[in-house]
């Protein structure tokens, strides 16, 4: 925390630092990595949980929204994060489960269980790590963005 919110960014040799540790923390998916796309779809637009006015033990949603574009027939949007509109699509992955795509699918399952293991200084929350969201969840998100056939890649 200290170092991010120090005036000046941390040095490349403490942000690797950092971003080791988190990185060690990530529990891997059993099972297979993607759940969903429209149970995904439904945790993206759901910005509920965690709050005062939620009932104790209420799931959580995702509210991927609030910082980022996902689809174009998506009217409002934050602008914190990327877009992340065309998300597989612009990287390639046309099948998640191929070899080729598993760098793409890693990735995207670190920056959703504990994006401090991808960028040290990273605002978005740490879905799995703080367990704010389970794994079949995380899933969901994961065919959100990865499978072809999400609004997010059309």
């Amino acid at each position: 925390q200290r170092a991010c919110s120090a005036p000046e960014p941390p040095s490349a040799e403490v942000a690797r630092r950092l971003q080791a540790q988190e990185e060690a923390s990530i529990r891997w998916p059993a099972g297979g990595w993607l759940g969903d796309w429209r149970e995904g779809e439904k945790l993206a637009q759901n910005g509920r949980g965690a709050t005062w006015s939620d009932p104790p033990g209420s799931p959580n949603g995702g509210n991927c929204y609030n910082c980022h574009q996902l689809a174009k027939a998506e009217v409002s949007f934050g602008t914190i994060g990327p877009s992340l509109y065309q998300y597989g699509k612009l990287r390639g992955v046309t099948d998640p489960a191929s070899p080729a795509a598993r760098p793409i699918v890693e990735y995207t399952w670190a920056k959703l269980w504990n994006a401090k293991a991808t960028n040290a200084c990273s605002n978005m929350p740490r879905f799995g790590h703080n367990k704010l969201l389970d794994e079949a969840q995380l899933k969901n998100l994961m065919a959100l963005l990865l499978d072809p056939k999400s609004p997010v890649n059309q």
